[in-house]
């Protein structure tokens, strides 16, 4: 089962989006344990958000690549990363660019086209039997 609150999921995913396909490329820039990162890359791929292939450079070793839905994770993981320049640490190692410039980013309401406000967001319960807090007991 996957659990992206593992402390070595998004971390991995993170490295491979930034470009970064071989094991060992993945376990140091994490710092993660070989056999901690193993098995969760293990569980990634098994879950459909990573898969192995052959390197482009040398075919003898696979790399982790990210499948479609972990690409659908990639703007999650880039404002992790922002957030993390802003308040973790006070000198960010990197930057994320796009095209020629730092890349700043904000959610824009795909079906109207407005800027995503926190307070303009809120939540529909689909499920009968269940509210935000989860599911709703009778006495």
């Amino acid at each position: 089962m996957l659990h992206l609150g593992d402390r070595r999921a998004l971390p991995a995913i993170r490295e491979v989006m930034l470009g970064n396909h071989r094991f060992r490329q993945i376990a140091r820039n994490t710092g993660a344990p070989t056999d901690r990162l193993a098995a969760r890359l293990k569980a990634l791929v098994e879950s459909g958000v990573l898969e192995r292939r052959p390197l482009p450079d040398d075919a003898r070793y696979s790399g982790y690549y990210l499948t479609e839905a972990g690409r659908d994770l990639g703007a999650i993981t880039r404002e992790l990363i922002g957030w993390g320049d802003r308040w973790v640490v006070t000198a960010p190692p990197g930057r994320i660019r796009h095209r020629d410039h730092k890349l700043v980013t904000h959610a824009v309401c795909e079906t109207c086209g407005e800027r995503v406000h926190g307070e303009d967001v809120h939540r529909d319960d689909l499920v009968p039997g269940w509210d935000q807090s989860g599911p709703v007991t009778t006495p």
